[in-house]
């Protein structure tokens, strides 16, 4: 990978998502245009970020032996000599944690760059007790609920039944960070079918809820080892790291002692948001 050290600050984009700033540098300026429509709401030029990313751009038509891209599943990540090698077929980043420096080479499809930045945040959080997860999100009456679930189990149904008074998070992954005792929920730009970016806001989580499409609505608890389970089901990580993996299963382990877990049982009517709470 070669390096891309020539360009300036001023070439930068700092994107902030849950409180961390990660600043990309590019001199490539449609590409940069992109990254601030496309993150819109979390570009925050007046924040000084913790991680740096330098980037080389490259046209898929350039890379013919390059690797079909299968979403997320070919994604590797690995730890060598104190630095993340994240790759799949349309890009590969080197990261510094130490340093807050890296480098990515990807081809100008936005999805690549989604894909680094979900990558590098699951690093960041599984050292602070969070994680990402896949979960609609959304803050109503000053707490936030989380909607858990896999594709086609209704995330974005609920978040389009949403009640104007809620503020959605995000349609597809919610970002989970640790304070205190407690877990707030941040919006994220990641965004689902829907595809709308979520609210750059935060609050602390009051549930989680387990989705499942059905012809009525109604809740249900969820035991402990079972709220584990599924919780871990849903949680986005990557890397091939055991001792990463192990502090992701604590945090769940915690977050489930901590937060109440309930099974939504839902059919397609915003009356489902009367029993949300």
């Amino acid at each position: 990978m070669s390096s891309v050290s020539h360009i300036s600050a001023s070439d930068s984009v700092a994107i902030e998502i849950g409180g961390m700033a990660i600043a990309l540098r590019t001199s490539d300026m449609p590409f940069r245009r992109m990254l601030e429509d496309r993150y819109t709401g979390f570009i925050k030029p007046e924040v000084a970020p913790q991680f740096e990313f330098e980037m080389e751009l490259f046209d898929p038509s350039d890379e013919p032996h390059a690797p079909a891209v299968n979403a997320d599943e070919d994604v590797q990540v690995l730890l060598k000599d104190g630095q993340w090698e994240l790759q799949r077929g349309d890009f590969r980043a080197l990261w510094n944690a130490a340093e807050g420096r890296g480098r990515i080479r990807q081809s100008r499809n936005p999805y690549a760059i989604d894909s680094v930045l979900r990558i590098i945040h699951t690093l960041i959080l599984a050292k602070q007790g969070g994680f990402l997860l896949h979960a609609a999100s959304a803050i109503r009456g000053g707490r936030a609920f989380l909607f858990a679930g896999i594709s086609g189990a209704g995330k974005t149904t609920i978040s389009r039944l949403a009640p104007p008074d809620a503020r959605l998070l995000t349609d597809e992954v919610s970002y989970v960070r640790r304070q205190g005792d407690e877990y707030w929920a941040c919006g994220t730009p990641f965004a689902g079918e829907l595809a709308t970016v979520g609210e750059n806001q935060s609050a602390p989580v009051k549930t989680l809820f387990l989705l499942e499409k059905g012809t009525e609505n109604r809740i249900g608890p969820v035991a402990p080892p079972d709220a584990v389970r599924l919780l871990m089901r849903n949680i986005l990580f990557f890397a091939d790291d055991p001792e990463l993996v192990s502090l992701v299963f604590q945090s769940a382990c915690q977050f489930v002692e901590r937060v109440p877990v309930w099974r939504l049982i839902f059919a397609p009517d915003r009356r489902v948001w009367e029993i949300i709470r």
